[in-house]
């Protein structure tokens, strides 16, 4: 059974870095598309940032570009997601995602995989 555990979640400042992690058990990540979603309470669920290392295709939403780094390591299974210059408004749930299907999708049921989540509280 396909999982993906999220890690590196926390509190930290405006002006803040924190890196997300997510290890693939049962999936190889170079050969699916990846992704950072959030979810802030009363909002829908946004995507953030997707990977798809075939091809080398990389999406940032416009509110995380410069900022926010997403990346993979291939050897590791995993997922992150570098996040600098954070905000208050990137308050929210960091979920990761996985699927095969191409091109990489931009709306929640694009994703058939997820992890529990990780809480990022960026104070002001």
């Amino acid at each position: 059974q396909v999982q993906l555990m999220e890690s590196g979640g926390g509190s930290v400042q405006a002006g803040g870095s924190l890196r997300l992690s997510c290890v693939a058990s049962m999936y190889t990540v170079r050969t699916a598309c990846m992704a950072w979603f959030r979810q802030a309470p009363g909002y829908e669920r946004e995507r953030v940032a997707t990977i798809y290392a075939g091809f080398g295709n990389i999406y940032y939403a416009d509110s995380v570009k410069g900022r926010f780094t997403i990346s993979q390591d291939n050897t590791k299974n995993t997922l992150y997601l570098q996040m600098n210059s954070l905000k208050p408004e990137d308050t929210a749930m960091y979920y990761c995602a996985a699927d095969v299907a191409l091109p990489c999708g931009s709306r929640r049921n694009d994703y058939n995989y997820w992890g529990q989540g990780t809480q990022v509280t960026v104070s002001s």
